[in-house]
């Protein structure tokens, strides 16, 4: 299966997040765009961040750049449009700021290497999406991270694809469990669809609050639940349903939830979707043995993941090997390797 195929006429909207630096999401990007020529279709990128220079801001390490081809459509920054090599007509100065410059959409005319950046915040960027669709893109990749991984969130790309490898770790047991762990975060089950207008509504006006059974609400007066933990626990009784977390949900607030009351394995703990939970995987299983139960309002599309046996240290995992591993673990969704060209 090939990754166009992945989004075929499902998705307007598609994120590519990297596990890590070098886990192979411009390699997967780059990827993408190439079939995306092939098959004459018109597609769009930007991205969260800046991403497609040639050299690692921090590290001072070479990266893999990005290649546009022709008739890509790019949301990028005035800042940027002279770092790569491709001719870029503009085709909308949009309203969007950065430190980098105005975001600005245009076409390449002829095709070669860029940087691209798009607007800081979620609501913007979506909004430079629409506008990459409206001039012509079938749809719109951002290129994220999982340091950015809010390119992952419902609420700005409707499917995502993950990227992993080698670069994690030199034991493939650690890249497995770190992999399974965020497929499982991002892909946590979604609450009752009775309740979701409720808890839409709460997190829209970010109130850390506790929903009864019979849709009682009762606010918690905490403007977060960071090191609130013990606290919260005290609002938990037999007839509560939901305890909704508008911002992130840590593991220090579960500790401290559990140590308080019995209460919670009662409970849905609710964040806005996975991209807000930051807990690591043997806490996050050991929650889970606990008791603790949690769910999102908006459920994150993984649709596929791709994965890099190559690590910049110099070591690597057997590709046919790697790729069998994966395909063990991770049953539901199509697994790639792009560099090999197996699934």
């Amino acid at each position: 299966m090939s990754l166009l195929n992945l989004i075929g006429d499902k998705y307007r909207i598609v994120s590519i997040i990297g596990m890590s630096k070098n886990s192979g999401k411009t390699v997967t990007l780059n990827h993408l765009i190439e079939e995306a020529m092939e098959e004459g279709v018109q597609l769009g990128l930007t991205s969260i961040g800046r991403d497609g220079e040639r050299l690692d801001r921090v590290t001072e390490t070479e990266k893999p750049r990005i290649f546009a081809e022709e008739n890509t459509i790019v949301a990028t920054t005035t800042a940027l449009l002279t770092m790569g090599d491709a001719n870029i007509e503009i085709m909308k100065v949009t309203p969007f700021r950065t430190p980098l410059g105005e975001v600005i959409i245009g076409k390449v005319r002829s095709p070669g290497y860029i940087q691209i950046a798009g607007p800081q915040s979620l609501r913007d960027i979506h909004q430079v999406c629409q506008m990459m669709l409206n001039l012509g893109a079938k749809f719109v990749v951002i290129d994220g991270a999982l340091d950015r991984k809010s390119s992952a969130a419902p609420t700005i790309s409707d499917a995502t694809i993950l990227s992993t490898g080698a670069v994690i770790s030199r034991d493939v047991n650690r890249v497995l469990e770190e992999t399974l762990h965020v497929l499982s975060i991002l892909s946590l089950p979604q609450v009752d669809e009775e309740d979701k207008p409720l808890l839409q509504e709460l997190l829209s006006d970010d109130k850390l609050a506790v929903v009864s059974k019979d849709g009682d609400i009762e606010e918690i007066g905490l403007e977060t639940a960071l090191g609130k933990g013990h606290k919260i626990g005290e609002y938990l009784d037999e007839d509560s349903k939901y305890l909704l977390i508008p911002g992130s949900l840590v593991k220090g607030t579960l500790i401290d939830l559990t140590r308080t009351t019995r209460k919670y394995k009662d409970v849905n703990i609710v964040v806005g979707d996975g991209t807000k939970i930051f807990i690591p995987p043997k806490d996050y299983l050991q929650f889970l043995r606990m008791g603790i139960s949690i769910k999102v309002i908006n459920p994150i599309n993984v649709i596929g993941v791709t994965i890099n046996p190559y690590a910049p240290a110099g070591y690597y995992f057997e590709p046919n090997e790697f790729l069998d591993r994966m395909n063990t673990f991770i049953k539901d969704i199509p697994v790639m390797d792009i560099m090999l060209g197996g699934e």
